[in-house]
């Protein structure tokens, strides 16, 4: 098994920490169906990992879009703030564990695809926005996951080398993201990437069904300090 020692932890937010993947492809069938396009199959594959602009952008050419980027991302961001805001649960245990990282001074992250203001209406609405020092969207570096830069960019700004930080993720292209960055990163069970577990945990270092199995998964390696 894995040998490491942790001075932060670093989150994905849909999928891995709240329980929202499932309204993305709603969004995106209703979305398609008032322009009378049909969904492809493909469609969340080829986006997974994109910042929220990679993917209106992405949008905005294959399904050859008169609208411009801002207006795609505004349309998605009133479609998606109220299943934000009323509909999306923190991940079973997930709170606990917060709460159990808190009480060790453990500093912690997000670094998420996600646009702003649907992270902002999540992270409030569930109000666990305090537990985290940094909160980045991978709209704030040049590429998104698997490029490793939204994970690099958010431990410089928790100060802690990232060999130093323990992701959790919960695609393919997030888990990819954190081991090149250098992370140790934990992949996380959700039913609507269940069809790529097989893939998940060849890449990953750890697999967890929930937050519950962690803290036991780990032992007592995550709150042994790193020597300066």
């Amino acid at each position: 098994m894995k040998q490491f020692q942790q001075t932060a932890v670093i989150f994905d937010l849909d999928g891995t920490l709240v329980d929202s993947m499932w309204m993305w492809k709603a969004i995106d069938i209703e979305y398609l169906g008032r322009r009378n396009l049909e969904c492809p199959e493909d469609l969340q594959k080829k986006i997974e990992g994109m910042s929220f602009s990679e993917t209106a952008a992405y949008f905005k050419e294959r399904f050859h879009l008169s609208d411009s980027l801002e207006e795609i991302k505004a349309e998605w961001t009133r479609m998606s703030l109220d299943k934000y805001k009323h509909q999306v649960p923190l991940k079973p245990g997930a709170g606990h564990f917060l709460q159990l990282l808190k009480e060790h001074g453990i500093p912690m992250g997000i670094a998420t695809s996600n646009g702003q203001a649907m992270v902002d209406g999540v992270l409030d609405s569930l109000g666990i926005r305090p537990f985290f020092q940094t909160v980045a969207t991978a709209c704030e570096v040049k590429a998104g996951k698997p490029a490793p830069d939204i994970y690099l960019f958010v431990a410089e700004k928790l100060g802690v080398k990232p060999e130093n930080c323990l992701a959790f993720e919960d695609v393919p292209a997030g888990i990819q993201a954190g081991k090149a960055a250098g992370m140790t990163v934990i992949a996380m069970a959700d039913e609507f990437s269940r069809h790529m577990e097989a893939e998940k945990r060849r890449l990953a270092d750890f697999w967890a069904e929930d937050f519950n199995q962690v803290p036991a998964l780990l032992g007592n390696r995550l709150w042994s300090r790193p020597a300066d």
